[in-house]
């Protein structure tokens, strides 16, 4: 017999619908509630324990599960890509959803994300920060660019990001007042993001130098392809690598085919995308580089192994081989490049969990 009651929670930044759920007894309650997690907690609490709560992951953070985990409530937070919807479903509202919640949760059909603590959160928004704003340089250029490409002027050389081409980029003059003041506005909007980038990129190197993630992140980037920012931001955004498998974490992060197979037919499609799009994107990113010829490592490679031990250089150094050779298979057949390309990322997480998860086992050992 079910000995909880089962709350589905759909969070929301102005108010949460609760449901709560008796499976044994059949009892049902539900109320709207002040997003509040007091209100929350205070709510929670007139139900008999033991009490189980579940919402999905939701623009509006974890400080709910916080809350209630605080005071010995039972939370999880419910990855939204793994719930089970109903394919005929054509109603959706809140208080549905919040039933199925506490149905899906007292049938344990849940697949629950990890709640990382505030210290492990606030890296992980500094990481953000500086993809973030590495995206809105690149559009303020783009504007620039483009503002110059219409009305036909191209900058003469291939080099570019260059004091001269600065230099060259100041120079430029348009008799209409309007179009000079845009051109101005665009050239002086993307050299603030510049200096802003330069900034939030030492913080960056500053912060991975002296946090809880070093060790992982000093091993990460014995990796071709994997610098500072890269491995700060695969380190935090992975946490406990020691949660997966070489196999698995390819599976987290959504570089797997996807599947549609049924009897004697077995049907792969494109990876399925599940998972940390951020850390995703960042191993794709990476897994470009070993493309490039590779005979030895080069002079930060060399400098970067100084800094771990010998069984973490091995180790990266089987790594760098093994997947510039697999790419140069890989061209010898014609594969498609971003296909291949995947799959040197699928890999190259693998490789990177073979490097930051002993790390961290040997951590909570030394600890215990």
């Amino acid at each position: 017999m079910f000995e909880h009651t089962f709350i589905g929670l759909d969070v929301h930044a102005v108010n949460v619908i609760g449901h709560a759920l008796n499976p044994d007894t059949g009892e049902i309650g539900v109320h709207t509630l002040a997003a509040d997690p007091a209100v929350v907690l205070e709510w929670v609490r007139r139900f008999e324990p033991p009490v189980k709560v579940v919402y999905e992951s939701e623009p509006t953070g974890f400080v709910l599960a916080r809350c209630l985990r605080a005071a010995g409530i039972d939370c999880v937070v419910a990855a939204s890509s793994k719930l089970l919807r109903a394919s005929g479903g054509r109603v959706k509202n809140d208080r549905r959803d919040a039933r199925v919640l506490a149905e899906m949760l007292a049938v344990g059909s849940v697949t629950e994300v990890r709640i990382p603590d505030p210290d492990e959160e606030a890296l992980r928004d500094l990481s953000r920060l500086r993809s973030g704003t590495a995206k809105d340089l690149a559009h303020a250029r783009q504007h620039v660019n483009a503002c110059l490409l219409r009305h036909g002027i191209r900058y003469p050389k291939e080099t570019r990001r260059t004091r001269e081409h600065s230099l060259w980029l100041h120079r430029q003059h348009f008799d209409e007042p309007a179009l000079q003041f845009t051109y101005e506005a665009d050239v002086e909007q993307a050299e603030l993001l510049a200096v802003h980038l330069k900034r939030i990129k030492e913080q960056v190197a500053a912060t991975a130098a002296a946090c809880r993630y070093t060790p992982a992140i000093e091993a990460l980037m014995c990796l071709r392809g994997i610098q500072v920012t890269t491995a700060f931001g695969l380190a935090v955004e992975i946490g406990d690598w020691t949660r997966f498998t070489g196999s698995s974490i390819g599976s987290y992060l959504g570089l797997v085919p996807s599947e549609n197979s049924s009897g004697q037919s077995r049907h792969q499609s494109p990876i399925t995308k599940a998972g940390n799009t951020y850390a995703r994107k960042l191993l794709i990113e990476a897994a470009w580089q070993h493309r490039r010829p590779y005979a030895r490592p080069g002079e930060r490679l060399m400098r970067q192994f100084d800094r771990v031990a010998p069984a973490t250089r091995i180790r990266a150094l089987e790594c760098n081989h093994r997947l510039n050779r697999k790419w140069e298979v890989f061209d010898e057949r014609h594969k498609m490049s971003v296909k291949a390309n995947t799959a040197i990322a699928r890999e190259l997480a693998g490789w990177c969990w073979s490097l930051a998860a002993p790390l961290q086992q040997g951590e909570r050992m030394n600890a215990a």
